[in-house]
């Protein structure tokens, strides 16, 4: 497997370039990087941009593996309004003419919430409700990302939905195509179930990985800790990849990066990851 980082591992307002410079000095494979509603990779870029990115990154030896964003918090494909229903698949849209330009062969996406918006509009979404509005929203959203040849991957977050590998696995086979699959975080999994059983019921729908670590112990998001220091049992998700076949990126999301000397998170990071890959 190869090993990435996601920038948002990074301290905040650290340039595109001095995060993929960090990330190839400290001996990563690629990085991911995210959409946001402003700056270098936004709403408003352009593939002229994506073009340079890109070759800024070839220039370092990185690949760019895949683009996130942390926007469907706040426009959710399942929301009560229609007017941010609309909204989220045009950000998708967005996300997937991006990282073809990028020479990116996924995007992060969130399928759906089923609490209300973070803005406290709208109010909750009824489970059965965000299923099919994220069924609809995805049957025409996977024709894009078919043309663009870039992979829908839905990640398994704290969203109230999707909460089994049944689930997340019926929902991809229902969308039935090879650009819809899962995009798996194996520290999201902990606080409710074990990520080697999730690696093994989605197998093959398994199209790009998270790494992240988490301890049952803590409370919230305090629970999130640097790699090896919490309770993922990376051994037997590193033989249930194995056994399932998955060999792309595995890429570190590391939140909240360090409160001083941040980039020393990058290295350590990196030293775990080779750890755990057995590089």
């Amino acid at each position: 497997m190869k090993k990435g980082i996601n920038v948002w591992s990074f301290r905040a307002g650290t340039s595109v370039s001095d995060c993929m410079s960090l990330a190839a000095k400290a001996g990563f494979d690629g990085i991911e990087l995210a959409l946001d509603e402003e700056g270098p990779v936004s709403l408003q870029s352009d593939s002229r941009l994506m073009t340079e990115i890109k070759s800024m990154a070839s220039d370092l030896g990185l690949e760019l593996p895949s683009l996130a964003t942390g926007l469907y918090w706040k426009y959710s494909l399942t929301a009560n309004d229609e007017r941010i229903r609309v909204k989220a698949r045009d950000i998708v849209k967005k996300q997937l003419e991006l990282a073809a330009a990028l020479g990116a062969r996924a995007i992060l996406v969130v399928p759906g919430l089923v609490e209300g918006q973070t803005d406290g509009r709208n109010g909750a979404v009824r489970y059965d409700v965000a299923w099919t509005r994220a069924v609809e929203a995805l049957q025409e959203l996977k024709k894009d990302a078919e043309a663009a040849r870039v992979i829908i991957g839905l990640e398994n977050v704290w969203n109230k939905f999707l909460l089994s590998p049944l689930e997340m696995r019926n929902l991809i086979d229902e969308l039935d195509s090879p650009y819809v699959g899962a995009y798996l975080d194996v520290g999201n999994v902990v606080i409710s179930g074990y990520p080697e059983q999730w690696i093994e019921i989605l197998g093959s729908r398994i199209k790009m990985v998270h790494f992240k670590d988490y301890r049952r112990d803590a409370c919230g998001l305090a629970g999130f800790v640097d790699l090896l220091a919490g309770d993922v049992d990376f051994a037997s998700v590193m033989s249930a990849f194995e056994r399932v076949g998955y060999d792309d990126y595995a890429i570190a999301e590391m939140i909240p990066p360090y409160k001083q000397h941040s980039e020393q998170i990058i290295y350590n990071t990196s030293g775990s990851m080779d750890r755990i890959l057995g590089k």
